[in-house]
């Protein structure tokens, strides 16, 4: 089963893990498991998704239970500053401390159609916060251990794959990232933890009710996976 963080007459939100798709997508046609059918049978009524989490990434997911909340729900996620979205990431490398990316990005081959002239890049802000720093004994190239950090993000837009693209961008990709990231690292961290995912997690969503207009703080912990990772910082 899914596990529920929170449901009323409007809303639901779980928890989803890792590896799940939200929904049918011609990218993964392969996949029979997805969390709008499986939430529907499990709750035994219609569920609407309220913003999207990639497959690989876990954590906090929202749902409208009727066509008019996911009406509401869609304008507040596309409302600047109405919602707040805080994510736990593993990245490459040492960042600094804290830090504002601030990069433009141009929507993806597969959001725009065929033929037509891409858009120009839509503007995209991410704040970021180093919790820990990990100096592993896994020898990388000419080092012979592997610097990573876990981060806070906290995307102020809502692009599509925003926080694994601007992760990248400033030379920290997140790990785990097929896409973005960096194969052999990848592969090597994967081995060394015994567990191989996307290191990116929801892990708290802040909203007003959208009938109510009532504080809503939805919070997922990270999974047991993530005890793998070093306790004590570098």
């Amino acid at each position: 089963m899914l596990p529920i963080l929170y449901q009323d007459t409007h809303l639901v939100a779980i928890d989803k893990p890792a590896g799940l798709l939200v929904h049918r997508s011609g990218l993964d046609a392969g996949e029979t498991r997805f969390a709008v059918q499986w939430l529907r049978d499990q709750i035994g009524r219609p569920v609407w998704p309220a913003h999207r989490l990639d497959k690989g990434t876990s954590g906090v997911l929202l749902f409208a239970l009727d066509r008019a909340t996911a009406g509401r729900l869609g304008a507040l996620f596309e409302a600047p500053g109405a919602i707040d979205k805080t994510y736990l990431a593993v990245v490459r490398g040492w960042p600094p401390a804290q830090g504002l990316i601030d990069h433009p990005l141009t929507r993806l081959p597969d959001e725009g159609r065929p033929g037509t002239t891409p858009p120009a890049p839509q503007a995209a802000r991410t704040r970021f916060r180093t919790l820990q720093r990990y100096e592993l004994p896994l020898p990388q190239g000419d080092f012979a251990q592997t610097r990573c950090a876990l981060l806070e993000l906290q995307p102020e837009t809502g692009r599509r794959h925003q926080l694994r693209r601007h992760c990248k961008h400033m030379a920290h990709p997140i790990i785990g990232d097929a896409t973005h990231g960096k194969g052999p690292l990848n592969r090597a961290l994967a081995d060394w933890l015994g567990v191989q995912r996307l290191w990116l997690h929801a892990s708290a969503l802040s909203l007003r009710h959208p009938h109510s207009g009532a504080p809503l703080q939805l919070s997922a912990a990270p999974g047991a996976d993530w005890s793998r990772w070093p306790l004590a910082p570098a």
